[in-house]
């Protein structure tokens, strides 16, 4: 080889990435989803609207949702009041708020993370960080730089406004990244706090819905190539990742920053496009492996909402214990949007190592991550398991 290819070939990892260490993090205060739409109709002085506040409570019940952290408290909206309205100019107080509550919700899950990954900080090489719900610049990957003071050379990548894909897209990215920088170790990190887009009630249904799916939390996972053998612990293997656009669905998730703060709008046909570019991309993606019996792998699938989870079950055939994971994290977190996907990742190994069973997906060798952001786009990441314990 000449000198140019030697560089090249020295420049690149031997194997494909890994996720060495996970850690997730979600503010202590929580609401009750049974009793939420009382809660919410009261905080927000709407109680006037009974007609409204029932047919709310018919969609917290179909959420499937037990709880969800927020950082949205009765404190805060004595405080600031206008958070409370529908439409009252606002945008600069929730963003006060959120652009120092972000990165610090991100510094708790990475320093899970980092901790669990067991290597010193000044070993990140690159940082990635997700997020909906901060515009400032600098923005939160700024801010996280300072907060865990990493090493000045670290560089930097922010997704803004990926949405619930986000987590997807980032270890895309954070896959390229460690593939191609021989002993790059990746941060990345999702954090979401839903104080942007927390408003009072309207007659509109698909804004109505976002106030009853959406929790506030962060994930953060350290990816990187070549493990260091008896000191990194790799948890999932990265195979292969893969954005597919849907045509025509730009109008099913929406997100409007506005003076009032973010607004999101969730379509009722999100469910049925998703599943079936699911099932198209799922069939092209596998087909090289010989796998087309899908109950055969694990699958790690965005916690949108149960109507997301039943149309994919339904879709792919899956039998009921395929998603579980998935329909804990939407019952105990709610749809946590980018850092989602990590949640259940997280749950995964945690309840494959709980239960002795052979790896981290759920005794499985190869499995499946599908995020679903607006656009609509899916993100598909093949993965490969590790022993569990």
């Amino acid at each position: 080889m000449g000198i140019v290819e030697d560089i090249r070939a020295a420049q690149r990892a031997n194997g494909t990435a890994t996720v060495l260490a996970i850690g997730t993090a979600v503010p202590s205060h929580y609401v009750e989803q049974d009793t939420f739409a009382d809660y919410y109709f009261r905080v927000t002085k709407s109680e006037h609207m009974t007609e409204l506040k029932n047919k709310f409570k018919k969609i917290c019940e179909k959420t499937q949702i037990k709880k969800r952290h927020t950082h949205v408290t009765e404190e805060i909206l004595q405080k600031h009041p206008t958070i409370g309205t529908f439409s009252s100019p606002s945008l600069d107080i929730r963003q006060d708020i959120v652009v120092v509550e972000v990165p610090k919700l991100g510094q708790e899950a990475a320093e899970k993370a980092i901790s669990e990954w067991g290597r010193p900080k000044s070993e990140i090489t690159h940082l990635i960080f997700a997020t909906s719900t901060v515009i400032d610049m600098p923005g939160p990957d700024f801010h996280l730089f300072n907060l865990l003071a990493l090493k000045p050379t670290t560089k930097r990548f922010i997704l803004f406004n990926q949405g619930c894909g986000a987590g997807g897209s980032a270890l895309r990215l954070a896959k390229d990244l460690a593939e191609n920088n021989a002993g790059a170790r990746v941060l990345v990190v999702c954090s979401e706090v839903n104080l942007s887009d927390f408003r009072g009630p309207t007659q509109d249904i698909g804004l109505l819905v976002t106030q009853a799916l959406f929790g506030d939390g962060a994930a953060a996972a350290v990816v990187g190539a070549d493990p260091v053998p008896g000191v990194e612990r790799p948890i999932f293997e990265l195979v292969s990742a893969k954005q597919s656009l849907i045509p025509n669905s730009g109008g099913l998730a929406v997100g409007k920053w506005k003076e009032a703060g973010l607004y999101l709008d969730v379509k009722r046909d999100i469910p049925v496009v998703s599943a079936e570019q699911i099932e198209k991309t799922i069939k092209e993606t596998f087909a090289p492996l010989g796998v087309s019996d899908w109950n055969s792998i694990f699958w790690i699938v965005h916690p949108g909402g149960p109507a997301v989870l039943d149309r994919v079950e339904a879709k792919m055939s899956l039998k009921p214990e395929k998603l579980r994971a998935a329909r804990k994290m939407l019952s105990e977190y709610g749809n946590t949007s980018s850092p989602s996907t990590l949640f259940v990742m997280d749950e995964m190994r945690k309840f494959s190592a709980k239960y002795g069973l052979r790896t981290t997906g759920e005794g499985l060798d190869w499995g499946v991550l599908c995020g679903i952001g607006p656009g609509l786009f899916i993100e598909t990441i093949v993965l490969r398991s590790f022993p569990a314990n």
